[in-house]
């Protein structure tokens, strides 16, 4: 870019005819840079062998469930029959846990059911190696 200079302190009402190109500029680099950046990337193709609709896998098992539950004084319960001492419950745990698949342990303790007994019960599952444990129906805990 020029600019002319008069020596008379600027005499000229002429008006400036050239354009400033900088704005220009700087929006056609924004849009430039916009436009690299939307660009997608090329991806590379990689083969999968993909099974096919009759090479199906069967259904999976659901897997045997089994209930304990622990009532306010102490009793465990086990898919319905009452365990008579924790050494008897571990080797239950012992059984259920040479399964494969192994099953799953429901646990249903009693809302008033003492904090140490549901401790010790989840201390044996996993001292006999049972590897799926939940807490069922625990709902009633809740304070809404």
């Amino acid at each position: 870019m020029s600019m002319s200079v008069s020596g008379d302190g600027g005499g000229d009402d002429e008006p400036m005819v050239e354009m400033n190109t900088t704005p220009l500029i700087d929006v056609m680099l924004v849009l430039l840079i916009m436009f690299i950046i939307t660009i997608p990337v090329m991806t590379h193709a990689v083969k999968l062998d993909m099974p096919r609709p009759t090479d199906a896998p069967p259904p999976p098992v659901p897997p045997e469930v089994v209930d304990i539950e622990i009532d306010f004084d102490g009793t465990i319960v086990w898919n319905g029959q009452v365990v008579p001492s924790l050494q008897v419950l571990e080797s239950y745990f012992r059984q259920e846990a040479q399964k494969d698949p192994q099953p799953e342990l429901h646990l249903r303790p009693d809302a008033r059911a003492r904090y140490d007994v549901v401790a010790k019960v989840l201390a044996a599952a996993q001292h006999n190696r049972m590897q799926k444990i939940g807490f069922v129906n625990t709902a009633e805990f809740r304070d809404d």
